[in-house]
């Protein structure tokens, strides 16, 4: 049988900080802190797992100054920076999924869900199944019949 190849999306940026708060603190013998690292890792090796015959990307946020903030300055001014322990983990992250052989995506200017949106914009204009991997329940709203979204974490799919 030929199963036809779908799209998987993942909200990289979001189960970075969904792995670092869902573990306890972890270093490395040299005290790098890696429990992020770990976690988004387990995550990833089981996404591969379950869609190794389908085309996945990993998408990050870019930045946390975006387009919105021009509109409306107080975009997210609630949210305070990473935590110290978990930014020498971003580049450990961006280097496991390039050890991974998956591609990945970051655009200066936007965050993960805007490239989300694109991508899964594009897949129903391809007709191509697509599968957003994310906790994020604003991106239910890209859900529909050739579209669902999986929380690994949950392990369920809408």
């Amino acid at each position: 049988m030929n199963k036809k190849r779908r799209l998987i999306l993942v909200d990289g940026s979001a189960y970075i900080f969904r792995a670092y708060y869902g573990l306890p603190p972890m270093n490395r013998a040299d005290g790098t802190p890696i429990n992020a690292v770990f976690g988004f890792t387990n995550m990833l090796v089981k996404l591969i797992e379950d869609y190794s015959d389908d085309k996945m990307i990993v998408i990050f946020d870019a930045a946390r100054e975006n387009f919105r903030n021009e509109i409306y300055p107080e975009y997210k001014a609630n949210r305070g920076e990473a935590p110290d322990d978990l930014i020498p983990q971003f580049p450990l992250i961006r280097e496991c999924v390039k050890s991974f052989n998956i591609p990945q995506l970051e655009i200066e200017g936007f965050e993960a869900d805007d490239l989300i949106a694109t991508y899964v914009r594009l897949g129903r204009k391809e007709k191509i199944e697509t599968i957003i991997v994310s906790s994020d329940k604003d991106l239910m709203q890209l859900v529909s019949n050739n579209v669902t979204m999986l929380d690994p974490m949950k392990n369920k799919k809408n």
